[in-house]
Parts: structure tokens; sequence; C-alpha cells
């Protein structure tokens, strides 16, 4: 009998593009980047040149060039063989099942601002593990439904992004500017302003994203490349525009990490019953894409390590699939197992929700970060071992072009790991730098335990 599991071709390019939308354009990134203040704007424009758009360019080739499904383990798989593609998928998958409590703290956080203001911690806390296990259950439907997820989340933080940008020109006519924004305040902050750097870094991550489901993709070679120009031309304009209008309204230093975007649109539209609600409608909307966010990358790091499983470099429940959905069951499960652990785990030393947001968002990043540096080294790589292979889509400017766009691209993330690891202003993260060092021996246990188990079942067969 076949036992090959046939993916449904139900993402197009406007799917394409709403799922990077939904995956890279963050609110929480939005509140965190305007707390560096006006200079954040030069950075969102600058990193924006010798990061996100080389990052663009090289996700697009080789997505187009290999477009297998698995995305970062596939290409990183054929480049320097499956360990150390089994360390960058961990890395990938981990970082979500860590970041997606941040994220559905954050979720709680806004809920409670909204409708129950007194909610404390633990039922916050309960709040995000609910939300964990509904994640976990749209992984196993079918992308040709849960794709409805990142897509209508990808509208809404379209029209919140245009509300915050429309709010804060009319508001500035009104009350004037909270902070000024000069040439003298667009230049870089290198004081208090470090410590958020590397998390505009953090929000242009994820045009590979939509590549971990290939086999899912219809016509890839033709619709990732226009996802990945239309996408980003759309998050890089709302971001910066997003930023400022923020700046507008609320002094850099009294920004809340967590309470930031709502406190900016009761700003903005607040002070009449219909303002008020409008104001209430825009948050209900961040709400769900506070969820969508998580649903994107759990998503696509599922598929990614269900792959990897399913070639012997993680445990086998890992991949274990739906039998005809081709849906990542396994991983999604355990995923939902190891976010709400840490919920928990970090619930009992936070103090308040924006507390566990940042300890959770840091520790998470570093890990995230890794596996992009993986990628460039194999988009090298394959450039040179296997540049004879077709590309429908091609980074331009020959191999003095492709090493410029990818040792920028790995210098800038290099950067962001030391800079969430040390603060220049608050010195060692320890507890930031010995969880991702924990997270990453228990990754190589895992991954080495695989390995065993697949040489012991090949000498047996």
């Amino acid at each position: 009998m076949d036992s090959v599991v046939h993916h449904i071709k139900s993402l197009r390019l406007r799917d394409l593009t709403l799922f990077t939308v939904s995956a890279i354009l963050l609110l929480d990134t939005l509140a965190a980047a305007a707390a560096v203040g006006a200079s954040s704007i030069f950075w969102w424009l600058f990193l924006g040149v010798i990061f996100f758009i080389p990052f663009g360019l090289i996700s697009a080739e080789m997505g187009t060039t290999y477009p297998e499904q698995g995305g970062i383990y596939a290409w990183l798989r054929d480049s320097f063989g499956g360990r150390w593609a089994s360390r960058a998928t961990w890395g990938y998958w981990v970082n979500t099942a860590l970041w997606n409590p941040a994220i559905f703290i954050l979720f709680a956080a806004v809920f409670s601002q909204l409708f129950i203001p007194d909610l404390a911690l633990k039922w916050q806390i309960g709040l995000g593990i609910a939300l964990s296990w509904i994640a976990v259950a749209i992984n196993i439907i079918t992308l040709e439904v849960g794709k409805w997820i990142p897509n209508v989340g990808a509208i809404l933080k379209v029209v919140i992004f245009i509300a915050v940008i429309v709010g804060g020109l009319a508001y500035s006519q009104d009350h004037g500017m909270a902070n000024q924004i000069s040439f003298e305040t667009l230049k870089p902050n290198w004081g208090e302003g470090m410590q958020y750097i590397p998390v505009i870094i953090y929000g242009m991550l994820g045009f590979e994203l939509m590549c971990a489901g290939s086999d899912e993709i219809h016509e890839p070679a033709k619709n990732v490349p226009k996802a990945v120009l239309f996408s980003g031309l759309i998050i890089i304009g709302l971001y910066t525009l997003g930023t400022a209008a923020i700046l507008v309204a609320i002094p850099a230093q009294e920004i809340n990490l967590v309470e930031g975007l709502m406190n900016t649109l009761y700003l903005f539209f607040g002070g009449s019953v219909w303002g008020d609600a409008f104001a209430l409608s825009l948050g209900v909307a961040a709400l769900f894409t506070f969820f969508s966010n998580g649903v994107t990358w759990s998503l696509g790091c599922n598929r990614a390590i269900a792959e990897a499983a399913n070639e012997g470099e993680f445990p086998a429940f890992l991949g274990y699939e739906h039998k005809s959905l081709g849906t990542p069951i396994g991983a999604a499960i355990t995923m939902g197992c190891v976010s709400t652990c840490v919920l928990v785990l970090y619930g009992l030393m936070a103090g308040n929700s924006e507390d566990l947001f940042w300890s959770l968002f840091s520790f998470s990043a570093v890990i995230a970060l890794l596996p992009y540096i993986g990628m460039m080294l194999a988009f090298l790589k394959m450039r040179v071992s296997d540049g004879e292979t077709p590309r429908p889509f091609k980074l331009a400017g020959g191999m003095a072009i492709a090493g410029l766009c990818a040792g920028s691209c790995i210098s800038v993330l290099c950067l962001s790991i030391v800079l969430f690891i040390y603060n220049p202003n608050h010195g060692m993260q320890w507890p930031v730098f010995v969880g991702a060092i924990a997270v990453l021996i228990v990754g190589e246990i895992v991954i080495r335990s695989a390995e065993i188990r697949k040489d012991n079942s090949l000498r047996q067969s």
C-alpha cells in the first residue's frame, strides 16, 4: 500500500502573502520598537536595507530553487547533512514553543486590560494555556482550513496599523508630538535603545516560513518571489509608519511593552462613546492577531520538525502525521505540552505580565536567530556546490553580491544574539544565556538519541 502522504496544493499567492504578513508583522514588536525612541525609525530603514531586503531575496531564491517540504530543514540537510539541519530545526521549533507562551501572555494581558482589569496573573496564564491547545487543534486540521487564521490575522493587522498611522497623524495636529522627530533625534541611540534593536531584527524574520509547506504551495517558482515582494513592502512600510505614529502620542520612556498598543488606541480614538467603541473593536482585532501569530509560526515550524523526524533525525512521535491530511499531529501536541510547561514555570517566577512577556521573548529570541545563520551559510554553500541547478529566481550580481548579502545578514544576526545576552546598560543577562545553553544541550541529547536509534534500526534491517 502506498504510504506516501499527498499534500493538498492549498496555498496560492494571496495566501502566501497574507501568511508572511501574519508571520512577520507583529504588533508586540511595534510597541517594543517605539520604546527605542525616534531613532527606531532610522533602525527600521537601515536594518531594512542591510538585513530585511537581502533576507527576503535569499529566501525567495532558496524557496524556488529547492521547493521541498520542511523548508529550512531541507536546505540545511542538503547543504551540511542531517545533524546540522536537525540542530537548526530544533532551534527553529523550540523557539516557537517558547515564544508562543509569550505571545499568548500578551493576549491575556490585553484581554485583561480591555475587559477584566484586575485579572490575576494566574488566570492570565490559564488563558495562555487554553490558547496553546486551540493552536494545537488548528495545526491538526488541513491547511485548506487552517490557513484562514493567518489570513484573517494578516488583514486585521494591516487594518490596525493603518488605524494607528491615521490616528497618529490626526492626534499630532491637535496635541503636538510627544517625541520630537528630527534629524537629531533620528540618529542612532547607542545607549538605552541598544537593548531593543534586536527586537527589530526579530520583527523581520519569517520570509522562509511559507516554504516549510512547499508541497502545499501552488506554483512555488512563480508565487514565492511575488509573495516575498508584496509582503515585504507591506511589512516595512507599516512597521516604520506605525512606530512613528506611536511616538507621536506617547513619550518613549512611558511605552509599556505589553499595554502600549491599547494605550495608543485609546489615546488616538477614545474620549467619546463611538471613539471608545472603535478603540475597543481594534483591541479585539489585536487579540485575534496575537493568536494568529502563534498559529502561523507553529504551522510552519511543526511541519519542519515533522519532516526531520520522518527522516529519523528526531524522535518518531514528532513525525506522526494525520494519515489522510498529512498534518503534523505529533509535533503540534508536543509543542502544546512544552508551551504549557513553560507558562506554568515562568509564571511562578514572573512578577507581572510585562516581566513574563519580556523574559520569554528574550529567551526564545536567542534560540530563534541561530537557525537563520545556518540558512545563510546553506545559501552560500548551495551557490558554490550546486550552482548548475536552475534557479527560477536568482539574486543578481553573482557570488560577490550573494556573499555580501549573506554576510550582512549573518553579521546582523550575530550582533542581535549578543545584544539579547549582553545589555550594554544592564550587563550580562544570565537567565537568557543559561536558558539558551540549556535548550541547546537538550536539543543535542534529543538529536543524538534519535541518531543512535536510527543507526541501530539500520543495522537490524
